[in-house]
């Protein structure tokens, strides 16, 4: 079972924001492999931190793990961006600089110093899906247009950092002459720049090509939710660079006859006067299918039935929501001759007048008895 993100950082779940980064910037202070060179426990640990900081420094992964925990990120295709695929490199590319210029806490000077791997940028794209896409999980292939480097492209150091990624600052202060190092401008901390490009490709050495990207989506995604595919957004130019990632964002089409309220999913159902009565077999839609019903004789007009389990499933896989099927007994505006004297003879027969008793509930006591 996958450790709590609070307990690796060793915080409480109302931590600020600045003190995930601090205690963040501790933890990995403590397991950095410069300072623990071979340990396999130390680095796995210092990955595990890493894994928590960015879900934990990230508003709205953090809220979605509060909600979910770790089935909000696992189990979902490649989405989330948990970390689980996270290497020494990616750690120190995306969280290196809240440790400062040189590095982690000390670690910066001599060997210790890591050249940057530049991180390619994002891409994003809305999926529209379907209640039946989301109640049963699906898989998409979109195209996207994304940033690769062009084929041909070669590299040579940088003249500024002479390869080392680094430059070193002296500054005056009033406990005297400092000196810190930071990631060279000229080549981002790469160390390397661009010799030569075909003429079709940009200034960076990239050129746009079109991809087919295979998503698969987890059943229980919500409308305007972003999942993550790692890797498939723009690549960045250099040996050593990482692509950056392409964030799915779930746009939920409206149904024409269901409504979904969390993991709930309501339908009104409309009876006829004679379906009322006598009861009837009705046959209804469903976010997996058609299903038949029974309508009891008798029933009134306002009844919720519940269908146990025939919702949208719940992101984190424990279980189901409900269908509430709303009973509606269909009044007809028109009427012949024949039909209104039946009526007009029902008015005073005492069997069509309403005698409600206590389990016949008022629409209030539904609503309430429906969401206790």
């Amino acid at each position: 079972m996958s450790k709590d993100y609070y307990e690796i950082l060793g915080i409480s779940k109302g931590a600020s924001e600045a003190e995930i980064k601090k205690a963040y910037r501790k933890k990995a202070v403590e397991f950095h492999p410069d300072k623990n060179p071979g340990n396999k426990e130390a680095e796995e640990k210092f990955k595990e931190a890493a894994q928590a900081y960015e879900i934990l420094s990230d508003a709205d992964k953090k809220a979605r793990y509060d909600q979910y925990g770790h089935a909000a990120f696992d189990g979902n295709g490649g989405f989330g961006g948990g970390g689980a695929g996270m290497n020494m490199d990616d750690i120190f590319s995306q969280f290196g600089d809240i440790f400062g210029g040189g590095g982690f806490g000390g670690f910066g000077g001599g060997g210790g110093f890591r050249q940057a791997r530049v991180k390619g940028s994002n891409l994003r794209i809305k999926v529209k899906l379907t209640l039946e896409d989301i109640a049963l999980g699906v898989e998409k292939k979109i195209k996207v247009k994304r940033k690769v480097q062009a084929q041909g492209v070669t590299y040579k150091s940088c003249s500024t950092c002479n390869g080392t990624g680094q430059v070193t600052r002296i500054q005056q202060t009033i406990l005297g002459r400092m000196q810190t190092a930071a990631p060279c401008n000229t080549c981002s901390g790469s160390g390397q720049i661009i010799n030569s490009k075909p003429n079709d490709a940009d200034a960076q050495g990239l050129i746009v090509e079109e991809e087919t990207v295979s998503i698969k989506i987890p059943a229980g995604v919500t409308n305007d939710m972003q999942l993550k595919v790692t890797g498939k957004g723009n690549e960045a130019p250099g040996k050593n660079s990482v692509s950056g990632d392409l964030l799915v964002v779930i746009e939920e089409i409206e149904h024409e006859t269901l409504k979904r309220e969390g993991e709930n999913v309501h339908f009104d159902l409309y009876v006829s006067y004679p379906e009322a009565v006598l009861g009837a077999s009705k046959e209804i839609e469903t976010v997996t299918g058609k299903v038949r019903i029974k309508v009891d004789a008798g029933v009134q007009s306002g009844k919720i039935l519940r269908l146990k389990g025939k919702g949208i499933p719940s992101l984190n896989g424990y279980g189901s929501g409900d269908m509430l099927v709303h009973v509606n007994v269909w009044t007809p505006k028109t009427l012949n001759k024949e039909q209104k004297q039946f009526f007009e003879n029902m008015l005073e027969d005492d069997n069509f007048k309403p005698h409600p008793s206590k389990a016949d509930k008022s629409f209030f006591e539904k609503v309430k008895e429906m969401f206790s």
